[in-house]
């Protein structure tokens, strides 16, 4: 493995999303993490499906896009934590480790003897997260939570969606996991700024991460749209509450979203659009002016908008500097020229299915490249291999398969 992380060692625990993310993220970025799982069963999202990645024979395997989709670059191991040996092993891998992801629910490890206290007094440098729905404390705090009711709870489904006295109008949730995924880059972060504590003080950290702060942290400008005015936001379907003209326009053939961002692209787009008038027009000539008066500018910009076809636009705005976009459905955004030019589409050996397409990380480092060379793990491809570099022997390791402990 290579990355800035090449050194680092991450015990996952977590199952579902959020920490998984976080531990993919960390894998990206070159860490050993190791992924324990339940024996028989793994982690829930294997069987989120369909769909299921097919074998190189075209039979479905037991891994469904949703988990190929947040765990690639781990090694998987099966340990049941309900067996003294199960957690002798658990305890071990805890020993060597730099960081620990879990996200059980609140108390579940420390009746175990696998919480902080205990692996702190194992190994004072362990960085051990845990994430939950709710945090640690609170009359939440043992309560199950997923991201559905996270984003309805925080605040983020009465802003997403279509006013309620318009076709289509109510709450909507965003189309991908958000809280999920923002929780688990809220984690990888945590644990990165401990992993640097730790360069100084040669001390780990226990950090405690709730779904629901992080919605409520992420609310951001709409959060500060209300403390500053005491007005409650509202759903304004694709209109920017606080930037106009931002919305999605139809075209003669199809629909592209305009997203003027200041008084500069406005002049543009009123040249693009020949409408050069409206610069100087005090209903429009400042960006405060036409949030104000976007009921009147809106329908005028959709009107003309309807004339030409989007890929006619799509070019002139462009062509001006002006951003916008047609919306792209997935297979169109996988084809589009930036997309392919930065190889965001990636394919990786795969044991079964001969290899497996992955959306590789963002993150680029021209001193420590990142590589992708490890699928999303068979459940218990690797119980053999990291028992045995802990120092298990195979006669061991065959009477704890026998005993259904790994």
């Amino acid at each position: 493995m290579s990355g800035p992380l090449s050194h680092i060692k991450v015990l996952d625990l977590s199952r579902i999303l959020a920490g998984p993310w976080s531990g993919q993220v960390l894998a990206d970025l070159g860490a050993d993490v190791i992924k324990v799982e339940r024996p028989l069963v793994g982690d829930d999202t294997r069987s989120w499906g369909p769909p299921f990645l097919n074998d190189s024979e075209g039979k479905p395997t037991r891994e469904s896009g949703y988990y190929l989709s947040a765990n690639r670059g781990k090694r998987s191991v099966t340990v049941d934590l309900n067996t003294a040996d199960g957690q002798h092993i658990i305890r071990t891998l805890a020993a060597k480790s730099d960081i620990l992801l879990e996200n059980y629910k609140v108390g579940t490890l420390a009746k175990f003897g696998l919480g902080y206290a205990e692996l702190k007094a194992l190994n004072p440098g362990l960085i051990y997260c845990s994430v939950t729905g709710f945090g640690q404390t609170g009359p939440k705090a043992e309560h199950a939570a997923y991201d559905f009711m996270i984003q309805a709870m925080g605040g983020l489904m009465s802003v997403t969606g279509e006013r309620d006295d318009l076709p289509g109008g109510g709450p909507q949730k965003v189309g991908v996991p958000i809280v999920d995924l923002m929780t688990g880059m809220y984690t990888s972060v945590a644990v990165l700024a401990a992993l640097a504590r730790r360069a100084q003080t040669g001390l780990g950290d226990y950090i405690d991460i709730g779904m629901l702060d992080v919605m409520v942290g992420s609310i951001a400008n709409q959060g500060m749209n209300y403390l500053v005015s005491g007005k409650t936001p509202k759903r304004a379907g694709n209109k920017h509450p606080n930037i106009q003209p931002q919305d999605v326009f139809a075209c003669a053939d199809g629909h592209i979203v305009l997203v003027v961002g200041n008084d500069g692209q406005f002049a543009k787009f009123c040249q693009v659009i020949d409408r050069p008038d409206w610069v100087n027009d005090e209903r429009f000539a400042s960006n405060s002016a036409r949030v104000r008066n976007q009921q009147s500018l809106l329908p005028m910009i959709a009107d003309i908008l309807q004339q030409k076809s989007m890929t006619v636009w799509a070019g002139l705005l462009d062509q001006a500097g002006v951003p916008s976009s047609p919306i792209n459905t997935i297979p169109q955004v996988l084809e589009d020229e930036q997309v392919k030019h930065r190889e965001m589409l990636i394919q990786i050996p795969h044991p079964t299915a001969g290899s497996v397409p992955q959306l590789r990380s963002p993150m680029r480092f021209s001193e420590a490249a990142l590589t992708f060379d490890r699928a999303p793990p068979l459940l218990g491809q690797h119980t053999n291999e990291v028992l045995s570099e802990l120092g298990f022997d195979q006669q061991q390791i065959a009477s704890w398969a026998g005993a259904g402990t790994i």
